[in-house]
């Protein structure tokens, strides 16, 4: 992709702005907003300035060319820099792509069971598993906001923060209904059984100002459920937040009911601030809808097939044969794809930019 050079002109003169004007600030606000940015560009600006130095370089080797001398080490190393040259030009351009403003988020992760009774439950406390050791291999918290246990184990609902860098970017593609397929523990007949488990990913963003009016919400409070413990069985300090205008509903069952206000209505912002990218993605063309990630979470998006040891995405038609694996948390092979499927479709929302 040939990239226009008043767009590469136009990065670089953004980011020796916001420098300029971060040596001159003394406002705190204007401060931090100069150097979240600053700190945005930085990458852009790096790789623009490395592309512009690949194409003087190129320019002065084709020079070069001329001379008899020189002929010979310049045309060598001409070859080997219009080798390197598109992958500069492609990481720059995907720099430069349309990209979710989210993509460095932490994010709320729920796993719900859904059709497939004690199965489905079970299956919702693997996933969630394999969320969690995927999380701690990265270097992420996972802390539980609200669970609700299965009969038999695994769980009809867990709800977890996931906190650290690029969290959203790399679990967005999750979202979805995941399909299993497998013999349950409680089948006594050795039959396939096809359950699944829902999954929500959704940004945990700070500075986004939800405006919630007290009017709006129905505060209960309510004894938690779980394994045993006087504290358990004698406190109503469990708290459930029911937006009236929406219906959403929130609930934190921690033992300090001011805790577990303070987190509902964090969860409450995250699933307000969630409606509004729901939206926003709803207005988008159809070809930008029918991309990887478009957070349609009623899309049957994977099955894991138990018999057979393997994984499908559906989206993107890839089976990997390393289920074992993927539930223990490996699930890198499985994003790259997806998140090289999705920068395919913002390449191609730049290139039609540029046409």
């Amino acid at each position: 992709m040939r990239l226009p050079q008043a767009r590469l002109d136009q990065v670089l003169d953004r980011f020796h702005e916001v420098e300029a004007r971060m040596g001159a600030a003394s406002d705190g606000a204007e401060i931090v907003r100069l150097s979240k940015e600053h700190a945005e560009l930085k990458p852009v600006a790096d790789a623009v300035q490395g592309l512009a130095r690949a194409r003087a370089e190129m320019a002065d080797l084709e020079a070069m060319q001329a001379d008899p001398e020189m002929a010979e080490m310049a045309g060598e190393e001409l070859l080997a820099l219009k080798d390197r040259l598109p992958d500069l030009e492609r990481e720059v351009a995907l720099l430069l792509a349309p990209r979710d403003a989210d993509e460095n988020a932490s994010a709320v992760l729920e796993v719900r069971a859904g059709t497939g009774g004690d199965e489905a439950a079970l299956f919702a406390g693997d996933l969630f598993r394999m969320y969690s050791r995927y999380a701690q291999a990265r270097g992420w918290r996972v802390e539980i906001d609200s669970v609700s246990e299965g009969e038999v184990g695994g769980y009809k609902e867990v709800v977890a923060t996931v906190t650290g860098d690029g969290v959203f970017g790399r679990l967005k593609f999750e979202s979805g209904v995941h399909r299993v397929q497998r013999v349950p523990a409680t089948e006594a007949g050795g039959r396939i059984h096809t359950s699944a488990a829902t999954v929500a990913v959704l940004p945990e963003v700070e500075d986004v100002e939800i405006e919630i009016r007290d009017q709006d919400l129905r505060i209960d409070t309510y004894r938690s459920s779980g394994a045993g413990g006087q504290h358990v069985n004698k406190t109503d300090s469990a708290v459930r937040i029911t937006h009236l205008p929406t219906g959403i509903v929130v609930t934190s069952s921690e033992k300090s009911q001011h805790v577990n206000r303070d987190k509902a209505m964090k969860n409450l912002r995250v699933r307000l601030y969630d409606m509004q990218r729901q939206a926003k993605d709803a207005a988008r063309s159809d070809a930008r809808k029918s991309q990887v990630g478009s957070g349609d979470r009623s899309e049957r998006i994977r099955t894991y097939n138990f018999p057979q040891g393997r994984v499908t995405d559906h989206r993107i038609g890839l089976t990997l044969h390393s289920l074992p694996q993927i539930l223990e948390g490996d699930l890198d092979p499985m994003l790259d794809a997806l998140i090289a499927e999705d920068q395919a479709a913002r390449l191609a929302d730049l290139e039609a930019e540029f046409a």
